[in-house]
């Protein structure tokens, strides 16, 4: 409802205001009525978008986790560069972001990623993102300066606290600590504070290493495996009522979700919406709201109601 409010007094505020630029022109220009115009827009164009939010989980935050695919020290750079754009993107929504495990890759770039994004509807916007991600530019890592492709997968899970479908008992995790990788100062080097959770039933293997407390470190990793099992048990439910392919995606060519090509020409293209745009920075500056905008119309067409669930399966490889 504080949404629709904000609407509304928006809409009579613009009224408002092209009334008095119709009387007193040279107080309200143009320029400034069209600003004020596309603000409203926005706010019109995201109401509308709440309305197709109404999977029950759509509103509980979300756990997104990035991984390169085939590519190497590129597709690690690759992943790198999505994980500045998701920060950049709730940031300008105003979301709250926690990142629950970083991990750096040995030459550039990274190997895995996991962040927390607390915000109203976080999940119901942050799962259009869920996918194969594909990247052509020409590579800075080779002295030849030739044209790469490269891939790197983004998933999206609703945070959930517990799942009364599914008993996780303490006897069927495994627990390891080990010591975190990557800058961190002497605490890090020194103390096993990294967590490697796995639950033996389902061979679902978590991590976290960006606290300097391993209790810490144990709670978020448990986050995450709460979320993955939780999207586990909806995709074999889906399973049952629909036919999912059973052969898991490679991260690679033919499964990406959207393309981002930098050269020969700029052109970042949602294979799913058709959607496209030849302003690639700012997409990379967190400029996402019209791809998930339209993932979501069409969602809320019936069109991705199979699709999904064989797509979020191909984290489990």
């Amino acid at each position: 409802m504080e949404a629709f409010h904000k609407v509304e007094g928006g809409l009579h505020d613009l009224d408002a205001m092209r009334e008095l630029a119709v009387e007193s022109p040279e107080d309200f220009p143009l320029e400034e009525l069209d600003s004020e115009t596309k603000k409203f827009g926005a706010l019109f164009d995201d109401l509308e978008t709440r309305a197709m939010l109404k999977d029950p989980n759509d509103s509980k935050s979300a756990i997104i986790h990035i991984h390169p695919g085939a590519g190497g020290t590129e597709s690690s750079d690759w992943a790198s560069m999505l994980f500045r754009m998701y920060l950049r993107w709730t940031e300008q929504r105003g979301w709250k972001v926690d990142v629950l495990d970083f991990e750096p890759a040995e030459e550039a770039g990274i190997k895995s990623a996991v962040i927390e994004v607390q915000g109203e509807f976080a999940y119901g916007y942050c799962k259009a993102e869920s996918g194969i991600h594909r990247l052509v530019r020409i590579s800075p890592f080779d002295a030849n300066a030739r044209r790469h492709t490269s891939f790197a997968s983004v998933y999206v899970y609703p945070e959930v606290d517990a799942i009364p479908e599914i008993e996780v008992r303490p006897e069927d995790l495994r627990i390891d600590t080990y010591r975190a990788s990557g800058a961190g100062g002497q605490h890090v080097n020194r103390t096993e504070s990294a967590i490697r959770i796995t639950h033996i039933p389902t061979n679902v293997v978590v991590t976290c290493q960006t606290e300097r407390s391993q209790h810490r470190n144990k709670d978020s990793a448990m986050k995450v495996l709460y979320a993955r099992l939780y999207q586990r048990y909806l995709d074999e439910q889906r399973a049952k009522n629909s036919v999912i392919e059973d052969s898991k995606s490679d991260i690679a060519w033919g499964h990406q979700i959207r393309s981002y090509v930098f050269q020969p020409y700029q052109m970042v293209k949602d294979h799913r919406t058709n959607v496209e745009t030849s302003s690639i920075q700012k997409v990379m500056d967190g400029d996402l709201d019209e791809f998930v905008r339209a993932f979501l119309l069409l969602g809320a067409q019936g069109k991705f109601a199979r699709s999904r669930g064989a797509a979020q399966q191909t984290e489990e490889e």
